[in-house]
């Protein structure tokens, strides 16, 4: 039998996002080995730009799994709304985006703590809702897509972003080739709360979806050692004690057991642009 999905089982949320570095870790190996595709944040804004009605006088964004803050950061440059809050559950996340966040004026960007099922934010207060991998986080989606139709003000814009079920199956089957987790190829997908495949009918349950862009990443990992950088923090497979956490054993296996050699994956990004629904309360 399979174990809970770790993006589902909230006892591992504090083994994953406990510390900021591990999630830094595996971002900035990932964005290294990134060959194709778009810069996610960048899209976001263009989306926006495209979208909005009005996306220069924006008010509030919201930006709920705000993470390090590095959406919230582009989003502040570059459409220079009146406020952008970031939200997350990780407080130690919350604090690498106010280290990042600090040269920029103070009522510019806040970063609060919260929970995605109850956002802190007044009905009808937010423009603009970024939720930008996370809702496969939530067991129940459509409920976070519920609080963010009731925060956004008439005439505002969600955009939501997740990815394919299938994405980075080739370092699945390298991670199984090499007997780190045999198994490692039939685990449930991380993202199967809220992927690619049902996204925009996870949107529609509260919102209006207009508009919906897939992109395909290629991510090439140039050896053993830079893909064991991303593979120390991955919480699908399950690595024997020692190796989770450690980039140099893990690498040290993959060298015993195959010749070092590049590994190119992919994974489909999701992107659904959507609005309050016509005929809704007005706020």
């Amino acid at each position: 039998m399979n174990e809970p999905n770790p993006f589902l089982d909230p006892a591992r949320q504090s083994e994953l996002y406990g510390h900021a570095s591990r999630l830094a870790g595996r971002t900035t190996a990932l964005m290294r080995a990134k060959t194709a595709g778009h810069p996610v944040p960048e899209t976001i804004v263009s989306l926006v730009q495209t979208h909005h009605t009005r996306p220069d006088r924006l008010g509030v964004v919201l930006d709920i799994g705000c993470g390090r803050g590095t959406s919230s950061l582009v989003i502040a440059e570059q459409l220079r709304p009146r406020r952008v809050v970031g939200l997350d559950a990780a407080p130690s996340l919350l604090a690498q985006a106010r280290e990042r966040a600090k040269d920029l004026p103070d009522s510019t960007v806040e970063f609060v703590e919260g929970d995605f099922h109850d956002l802190p934010l007044p009905d009808g207060s937010s423009d603009v809702v970024v939720a930008a991998f996370c809702l496969y986080h939530s067991p129940r989606p459509q409920d976070v897509v519920g609080q963010i139709a009731r925060v956004l003000a008439p005439g505002g814009l969600a955009v939501l972003v997740t990815k394919g079920l299938d994405s980075y199956q080739e370092m699945d089957q390298l991670v199984a080739a090499t007997g780190l987790d045999p198994r490692a190829a039939r685990h449930e997908s991380l993202y199967t709360a809220a992927h690619s495949g049902n996204l925009a009918d996870v949107a529609a349950s509260s919102l209006d979806v207009i508009a919906v862009l897939d992109e395909e990443h290629v991510f090439t990992f140039d050896g053993h050692d830079h893909t064991a950088q991303y593979l120390a923090t991955n919480p699908k497979y399950d690595l024997a004690p020692g190796l989770y956490g450690d980039p140099g054993a893990l690498a040290a296996t993959l060298h015993e057991f195959l010749p070092d050699q590049p590994l190119t994956t992919r994974s489909r990004i999701t992107f659904v642009v959507a609005q309050p629904k016509e005929g809704g309360e007005p706020a």
